[in-house]
């Protein structure tokens, strides 16, 4: 009874699933109705569970022990103190049953938005991305919306939408190509379909284009997005840029981070090291990414370096690899790990951070941000 009292206050609810890029999505599609005068709470799962408030502010969600659902309910309670006309929130759900109960019994989304169908979380959601798709369909609401991009709209969505008398709206990869264009310069390392995602929810809401060109480029960033700092290191000290490619996690979402890397970094004449974190708790990616090595999937690289959970274990998996340089590091601070890396190659060095954000991943990226200077594009 009380639930429904606080999903009365808050007239406009949004959520966002998918594999990958929903914190952004999240954020972007908030800073766009903040923009244009909506008084909206909003809520990202990922890197950093964070809760942002109607006037921008942001504050980590503390949390005891491992996440749960019932902190869906204390975001809607939140949401109705602070009397917000719309809650935008990432959905935290891994199995299909309990993305069912946050969805559809919780939060009663009107619109939904799906990012994209991915290879993770296999252990919880499936092996293939039908399976996958299975799993994210099952948060389709009734009466509602579901945007989503149409090179992910597996029939999946389409017959759950079906049944659900919702209303399916893909967005193609050549929509909303000029206004992209200025939003590229302002979010250069934002992905495309993150952006027209946003901008597909700001038309189905009717918004000015003026205003959501101008909330969505103001939108603060996610810890966990693609970034890159230039830096001084080693002895005696040359150049290197640092990326953090960490929160792509899975092979096939890294390979797309690496294009847009290669589009903002001029490679030529740089020793490219690939500092893969593993987690002891991830075994179905540390197995993702031994098949994707193993095919040579990441070619750009001339050297690997394995740190955190299963490290020993890959190594061993890839000693047919003969021609790869290898190596496994112990060290846990992020300056032992650096200087270590530095030591490891002469010239310009491109760090890229892979695998996992979580323990290793976030201390580096927060030791980058104090060391290093964000790279000018």
């Amino acid at each position: 009874m009380l639930l429904a009292q606080r999903i009365k206050k808050i007239p406009l609810r949004i959520c966002v699933t998918g594999t990958r890029g929903k914190s952004s999505v999240v954020r972007l599609i908030a800073s766009s109705l903040r923009e244009a005068g909506v008084r909206v709470l909003a809520k990202t799962t990922g890197t950093l569970p964070v809760l942002i408030f109607p006037d921008g502010q942001e504050k980590e969600i503390e949390r005891r022990g491992n996440p749960s659902l019932l902190e869906g309910k204390k975001v809607l309670k939140i949401a109705a103190m602070h009397q917000v006309k719309a809650l935008v929130t990432e959905l935290m759900s891994i199995q299909p049953e309990y993305g069912f109960a946050e969805s559809i019994q919780m939060i009663k989304p009107g619109i939904l938005v799906i990012t994209n169908v991915g290879l993770d979380h296999l252990a919880q959601m499936g092996s293939t991305k039908m399976e996958i798709a299975r799993s994210l369909a099952v948060a389709i609401p009734p009466r509602g919306a579901v945007i989503i991009p149409q090179e992910e709209l597996h029939p999946l969505f389409l017959d759950a939408a079906e049944r659900m008398k919702s209303k399916i709206i893909p967005v193609t990869k050549d929509t909303y190509q000029e206004l992209l264009k200025s939003l590229k310069k302002t979010l250069p390392y934002e992905f495309e379909e993150n952006l027209r995602l946003a901008l597909a929810v700001s038309d189905f809401m009717s918004l000015k284009k003026e205003s959501a060109l101008e909330g969505i480029s103001q939108a603060q960033p996610d810890f966990g997005r693609l970034k890159i700092w230039k830096v001084k290191a080693g002895v005696p000290p040359r150049d290197f840029h640092l990326v953090s490619a960490f929160a792509a996690n899975d092979p096939l979402s890294t390979q797309k981070a690496m294009s847009k890397i290669e589009e903002k970094i001029p490679l030529e004449r740089k020793r490219m090291i690939g500092l893969l974190n593993l987690r002891p708790d991830r075994g179905d990616r540390t197995l993702q990414w031994a098949e994707a090595l193993k095919n040579r999937y990441f070619q750009l690289f001339d050297r690997w370096v394995f740190i955190g959970g299963h490290a020993l274990v890959l190594k061993k998996r890839l000693r047919s690899l003969r021609e790869a340089r290898i190596s496994v590091m112990k060290e846990k601070s992020p300056p032992a790990i650096m200087a270590k890396l530095a030591a490891m190659e002469e010239g310009e060095i491109v760090l890229v951070g892979l695998g996992n954000m979580a323990g290793a991943g976030r201390e580096l990226v927060k030791y980058w941000e104090r060391i290093g200077k964000p790279y000018d594009l």
